[in-house]
């Protein structure tokens, strides 16, 4: 895939009106409240609609939020959204009722250079996670630009993210720019030795990032409950551990891929394990392969601990997806930390892949010396298994 792609700067928005995919997909309060209890994703859209206004652009932005499946659930509107950022923006968005219905139509006929519209959660439109090409075009219709700037949703061919760029000129915003320049520039280019850490709890979800990163990495870590499962696969014994046996023999056959291709492939040493899946459960340190029935593994051990943050010590890229233990319990987060904080201290770009690991990051206050946390989880693990991005591959090349 080319990642080489245009931006909002290559095209002339002055007086246009512009179709901009935002991911606005934030945690609400449990309550039905409708309070947002994290508003990062609607700050990371700031420079992008900020920059639209400026230039005169009339600025039609769009979004999903959870899982409505085509049916209108007014816990999942966006009106919420639009609130924030008003407030953000310093000036008023106007909310559109629907996605492409009478009063989105109205609302965006009449919008004015300057001025920002939101059309309601597009998940509301059946045809949306359908790529329906009708609703494509509907919401093309309203627009003379579409510009993409929601990497959380483009490894999702949606109406949204990849149908309307059939209809319209398509460009990235400065938040895909900036994924596509960091991870993409990491994946082609990178600055070495290159190290990949990889931990979470399935083998079966980061196997083909291991296969991919395999080829173009110098070292690779495993950690997390994955660990377990190449664990067995090797003939150890795991206890009661999260173990994926189905998955062994592709455990052992990305041991030997390691070897064949000469990249370090570093699994954990020692484990620090549990009596019960809990906070405050029991723990003590046994040799990884030697935990007993009844225990079950929940971090990596201090001796790992040490060989992995040796490991990024003197690294010239660091990709890091998934934390090394059960990093909710504090009693289980002292992997994670240990391999956040040696990344806080190295010189490498460290590049933080999204979900559990950028929470970790930012739990721990080490986000601001990080070079890049993505803002999405699943999209930039499909970016680093080097799989094709339909709402990427859908943008006009630079």
């Amino acid at each position: 895939m080319n990642y080489n792609k245009k931006t909002v700067k290559d095209v002339d928005v002055r007086g246009k009106k512009v179709l901009l995919r935002c991911d606005f997909n934030v945690p609400m309060a449990k309550d039905g409240s409708g309070v947002i209890t994290d508003d990062k994703r609607i700050r990371a859209a700031l420079p992008t609609i900020q920059y639209l206004l400026e230039q005169g652009a009339a600025v039609i932005a769009c979004s999903h939020m959870g899982k409505p499946k085509g049916q209108v659930k007014p816990e999942l509107s966006l009106k919420p959204v639009a609130v924030r950022l008003s407030e953000l923006l310093g000036q008023d968005v106007i909310m559109a009722a629907d996605v492409v219905g009478p009063d989105a139509q109205a609302k965006a006929a009449a919008l004015q250079p300057g001025q920002i519209m939101l059309l309601e959660n597009t998940r509301f439109e059946k045809g949306e996670t359908k790529n329906d090409p009708e609703l494509a075009k509907a919401m093309a219709s309203m627009a003379e630009v579409y510009v993409s700037d929601a990497f959380g949703a483009v490894h999702r061919a949606h109406a949204s993210t990849a149908g309307v760029a059939d209809y319209l000129p398509a460009v990235s915003g400065f938040l895909i720019q900036k994924e596509l320049e960091v991870i993409g520039g990491a994946l082609a280019n990178p600055k070495r030795p290159l190290v990949a850490i990889l931990g979470g709890s399935k083998v079966s979800s980061k196997i083909g990032v291991i296969n991919n990163l395999l080829e173009i990495a110098d070292t690779v870590i495993i950690g997390g409950g994955m660990a377990y499962t190449f664990s067995a696969a090797q003939g150890g014994t795991v206890g009661d551990s999260l173990l994926e046996a189905d998955w062994e023999s592709y455990a052992n056959d990305m041991v030997k891929k390691a070897q064949e291709k000469g990249v370090k492939f570093l699994l954990p040493v020692d484990t620090v394990i549990a009596n019960a899946f809990a906070p405050d459960a029991e723990s003590k340190v046994v040799p990884t392969g030697s935990i007993p029935d009844g225990w079950q593994g929940l971090d990596i051990g201090p001796e790992t601990v040490k060989l992995y943050c040796d490991a990024v010590a003197d690294a010239g890229t660091v990709i890091w997806n998934g934390p090394m233990g059960v990093f909710e319990f504090p009693k289980f987060a002292k992997g994670t930390e240990a391999v956040a904080e040696a990344l806080s201290k190295t010189d490498a770009i460290t590049i933080i892949g999204g979900g559990d690991s950028a929470a970790a990051v930012q739990q721990l206050g080490y986000a601001d010396r990080m070079t890049h946390i993505s803002t999405g989880g699943g999209a930039s693990l499909e970016f680093m298994e080097g799989k094709e991005l339909p709402g990427v591959a859908c943008l006009l090349d630079a």
